[in-house]
């Protein structure tokens, strides 16, 4: 005799059949940002724990399998309307090169292929290792900055209310025994990741109210931030008492470590006083709620054949716009910039420039006006992707690794460029390679983005203009640009260059974005001359270029 399976059992067979078949093409058809998470996960000790979150998240949903057997699988093709939100959200990060958006919504689209097949009411289930998932992105060192300005603060107040005087310049500061710096290792951002995972699966473990568990969320957040202040704080007191002979290498980040690690047990300890038992599993329901396995098979069907034609829409629009022919590296012409009585020197003043990687082609230009001297300096990048692009956290002024120059302030501000009002950057540099008793030459830096003809200072916005900019076939060309002037009078001499030769600036840009070309019946691309400059710094081919907002 053959045993007849119960509605139940045909029912999540197939389901998890679906299930398994879509997460796997998922997979391959979003491969290259799957393993693009992988990389960052083996190569950064921040997030090495993400490598124990699928597992965790499969491990959970295994411990809801009699709750989730309660509940009937039903597909829910609605579903398919934010699926094509996350499709395009992967297209536009993937467009601009944002890895995070692209991983998010890769994974996103992991999740919601769930209650796709399944629906609502059995999703809800497992609603909690489905959202897990998401610590599995490499997200979160955004907060390093001001991570690194806080620590910096605390540090500082700390010294100054246990009498020992500091001088402060930003992220650096001197005591009698010595200089110390906040660097990235010492923001904190490792300890806050970790103890928000950690955090949030012990609050869903042993608490069972959402009030509960959103409070202990919180405190997870808030303790290794002030933990990380006060080890800063400690570590530095004990390398001043000591004569900076412990706490100042490896041990430095043990004892970091070692104190955070003791911090997270203190307050798991106290959070299990608050310990709430698991409640009790629903009634089983009826046979009779579980559809027929013909109906619930075509329903799944259907589920999966959306999911997976909107996955691969994107992919297809990718392919389209790669299409295009690859475009010659660009020349920057330097002539505009020498206009408005500044005149060009041949040997720069300073060997600084930014840190930005890979670009497409650069131009380094020191300038002089009555014995001022102002510096532009011009990254420009086309065709970009993920080894090179205009906007990254890798790309900025100084790394804390230079040992020659450290940035000691950073602001927004408003200036005049070309006549009209913009927003950009400003960044205090010094040079850290001095004789004792010398005065270090210091540099007043101002820098905004030049995407798709247009001044920007925002990354955010940088990002998403560039997106759209492709999107609407009007290609990647961009720049980063930066004026700087030695101090005291840096401002004043930035401000005179950008008033009257600023405008130069836009000439140079306009003139090396490559013009798109037009096949004529040799198919050979009809490019038009590249621009003349006059005296003006102006294309005589061409009118005028402007800025515009």
């Amino acid at each position: 005799m053959i045993a007849v399976q119960p509605a139940p059992t045909i029912a999540w067979k197939q389901a998890f059949a679906a299930i398994v078949l879509v997460e796997l093409a998922l997979i391959a058809l979003y491969f290259e940002t799957g393993r693009a998470m992988v990389d960052i996960w083996t190569r950064s000790e921040t997030f090495n724990h993400a490598f124990l979150v699928p597992p965790i998240a499969l491990w959970l949903i295994w411990e809801k399998r009699q709750a989730l057997a309660r509940a009937a699988p039903r597909p829910t093709l609605w579903l398919a309307l934010p699926f094509v939100g996350l499709a395009f959200a992967w297209l536009l990060g993937d467009l601009a090169a944002i890895n995070v958006v692209t991983q998010f919504a890769f994974v996103a689209m992991l999740v919601v292929a769930v209650p796709m097949m399944i629906g609502l009411p059995a999703a809800k289930r497992i609603a909690f290792p489905l959202g897990f998932l998401f610590f599995a992105v490499p997200f979160g060192e955004f907060a390093m900055p001001k991570l690194m300005d806080w620590t910096a603060t605390f540090t500082v107040l700390g010294l100054r209310a246990s009498g020992i005087p500091v001088f402060q310049e930003g992220l650096h500061f001197v005591i009698p025994s010595g200089r110390w710096s906040v660097v990235e290792a010492c923001s904190g951002v490792r300890y806050l990741i970790a103890s928000v995972v950690v955090g949030t699966l012990y609050a869903y473990i042993n608490y069972q109210s959402l009030q509960r568990r959103l409070i202990f969320v919180g405190v997870a957040i808030v303790v290794p931030l002030i933990a990380n202040w006060v080890r800063a704080y400690l570590i530095v007191m004990l390398g001043h008492f000591s004569g900076n002979q412990i706490a100042v290498g490896v041990d430095h980040l043990i004892y970091g470590w070692v104190f955070f690690g003791v911090v997270i047990m203190i307050m798991f300890a106290i959070g299990m006083r608050w310990r709430e038992p698991e409640a009790a599993l629903p009634p089983p329901a009826p046979d009779a709620e579980y559809p027929a396995a013909g109906k619930l098979t075509a329903a799944l069907l259907l589920a999966a054949v959306l999911a997976l034609g909107i996955a691969l829409t994107p992919r297809a629009a990718l392919v389209a716009m790669a299409a295009g022919p690859a475009l010659p590296p660009p020349v920057l012409i330097a002539e505009p910039l020498a206009s408005g009585g500044w005149q060009r020197v041949e040997s720069p003043q300073t060997a600084w420039q930014p840190a930005f990687a890979n670009p497409s082609a650069t131009l380094n230009v020191t300038l002089a006006k009555e014995g001022r001297h102002v510096g532009v300096f011009i990254a420009y990048y086309q065709q970009q992707n993920y080894q090179r692009k205009l906007i990254s956290s890798e790309n900025m002024l100084v790394t804390s690794s230079d040992k020659e120059w450290a940035q000691v302030g950073r602001d927004v501000r408003q200036i005049k460029l070309a006549g009209q009002d913009e927003a950009v950057r400003s960044g205090s540099l010094r040079n850290q390679l001095v004789s004792i008793g010398a005065e270090p030459l210091r540099l007043k830096v101002w820098h905004w983005y030049w995407i798709d003809g247009q001044i920007i200072a925002s990354d955010h916005l940088g990002k998403l203009r560039l997106a759209l900019a492709r999107l609407s076939g009007r290609g990647d060309t961009s720049a980063a640009v930066f004026v700087y002037a030695p101090e005291p009078d840096g401002e004043t001499a930035l401000a005179d260059y950008l008033a009257h030769a600023g405008g130069g600036i836009a000439a140079v840009l306009h003139g090396a974005v490559p013009p798109a070309p037009t096949l004529g019946a040799g198919v050979t691309p009809n490019n038009p001359p590249a621009p003349t400059y006059g005296a003006g710094g102006t294309p005589n081919n061409a009118p005028a270029p402007t800025f515009t907002k």
